[in-house]
């Protein structure tokens, strides 16, 4: 697909915090979109972050929408999981079918959000870029591994030092989830096509067929 075919908005998510999203579509109609959440946003997360950026491109070249948001305002992590869920809950009314991705910290909060969204059938599938284990101890994203239903995707850094990403490797192997090691460190330089390329197949492969 002709990359200048694809058309991008702004829009606000409804809900109890200022949440702003840009919402990436395909030159052709779908009823599928992936909602990106972004890195840790104290250090410089943002919707605008390269790979989530790359990610959304890649996806849309598939024919695939992407819905990639700015969490709102700085709430040690529980506002920004409720910024999550209203990102989902904005792309499950008009789409059919919804995916989650998230890198880093919010790839901790796509687990999180993941476990509460799929009870009531918001959330078709869940890929995660280098999750840590925990943000709290009531965030706890490898207790929310342990009862996710839907497909799960992690892709993680063998030499990153930044996150505590074992565990969740460990589980999500035992799961039989798809899981992929990259040559990288935490920020997958050099690798965000890569990246982008294996989420974008797990995607069209859970939320297409």
């Amino acid at each position: 697909m002709d990359r200048v075919q694809r058309a991008r908005m702004s829009v606000v998510i409804p809900g109890n915090r200022d949440v702003r999203a840009t919402h990436a579509q395909p030159g052709t109609e779908t009823n599928v979109i992936v909602v990106a959440a972004p890195p840790h946003p104290q250090h410089g997360g943002s919707r605008h972050d390269g790979r989530l950026v790359t990610l959304a491109e890649t996806l849309t070249d598939s024919g695939i929408a992407c819905l990639r948001f700015d969490y709102g305002a700085w709430d040690e992590g529980y506002g920004e999981c409720e910024d999550v869920c209203s990102a989902v809950w904005w792309a499950a009314e008009r789409y059919e079918r919804v995916g989650l991705f998230g890198y880093s910290f919010g790839a901790t909060l796509a687990l999180l959000a993941a476990a509460d969204l799929e009870t009531d059938g918001e959330i078709d599938a869940v890929s995660a870029l280098a999750p840590t284990a925990r943000l709290a101890a009531d965030l706890d994203a490898l207790e929310a591994l342990e009862v996710l239903e839907v497909p799960v995707q992690i892709q993680y850094g063998e030499r990153d030092t930044s996150v505590e990403w074992e565990p969740i490797v460990d589980r999500a192997t035992d799961r039989g989830d798809d899981v992929s090691e990259r040559s990288a460190g935490h920020f997958f330089a050099g690798q965000e096509a890569p990246v982008a390329d294996a989420a974008q197949e797990f995607f069209e492969r859970t939320l297409m067929d």
